[in-house]
């Protein structure tokens, strides 16, 4: 049953040009643009395409387990989707669970085409074979947080509510969240605030590992504690209907 619901929840995004273009497109138009853009944004010391590289695909995960998540699991609830299906003889978990699914499947899809097309375009991290299994973990915690995060919104607001949230909050970590931007790059006070962040975290920590094939221990710490805190949130305020 989990495995049919992830394939319906996979036929359903791949059926939304809007979520494709949001979770795919728009981190690799960025990526080749802000390649090609050179100096347009001071990104400090090293080559454009290794600072920018991380942080877009932090972006892909923040783009595909937030957004994404939350606008369609927004909708479902507003149309009573969530309410039949919780019916069902499709466990509560058993449809949270394929969801989770179809967004692995989503992300591994986005992950390999952004870190095919960075090499192409001239990426060389230096953190060897290590950095690609802390690419892995980080991307399940911030999976994790950012998921969580999504249905908390998702499961408390209104759906037009959510779909203004969702896509504000994506527009202000993309722009100011430590993602794209180092946060060496940001002034101290801001800094120590993004890096207590989910986006912050996770660019940060894919970026250091890259560098230097570690990511360090505050990242991890930040994105388990993020998971972890709204995932007992959301099970505590998630409402099916």
């Amino acid at each position: 049953m989990v495995r049919a619901q992830a394939l319906m929840e996979l036929r359903l995004l791949s059926r939304n040009g809007e979520q494709l273009l949001l979770t795919l497109v728009i981190p690799l138009l960025l990526l080749v643009a802000a390649t090609r853009a050179g100096s347009v944004v001071d990104l400090g010391a090293g080559r454009t395409i290794d600072v920018v590289t991380p942080g877009v695909l932090a972006l892909a995960v923040l783009s595909t387990a937030f957004t994404s998540l939350a606008i369609a699991t927004g909708f479902e609830r507003r149309y009573g989707v969530l309410k039949r299906l919780g019916a069902s003889p499709l466990p509560r978990w058993g449809l949270l669970a394929g969801k989770v699914a179809a967004i692995a499947v989503v992300e591994l899809v986005q992950l390999t085409v952004l870190v095919a097309v960075a090499q192409l375009l001239g990426w060389q991290p230096t953190g060897g074979a290590g950095a690609y299994a802390w690419l892995v973990v980080l991307a399940v915690l911030g999976t994790a947080a950012f998921g969580a995060l999504a249905l908390l919104i998702a499961g408390t607001l209104r759906a037009e509510a959510t779909l203004a949230v969702a896509n504000l909050v994506y527009v202000v970590l993309l722009v100011g969240g430590g993602l794209i931007v180092p946060l060496s790059r940001h002034p101290d006070a801001i800094a120590a605030v993004l890096q207590l962040l989910p986006s912050g975290a996770l660019g940060e920590g894919l970026r250091t590992a890259f560098e230097t094939g570690s990511p360090g221990l505050l990242p991890v710490l930040v994105l388990t504690v993020w998971a972890v805190g709204a995932g007992l949130l959301t099970a505590r305020c998630f409402r099916w209907e």
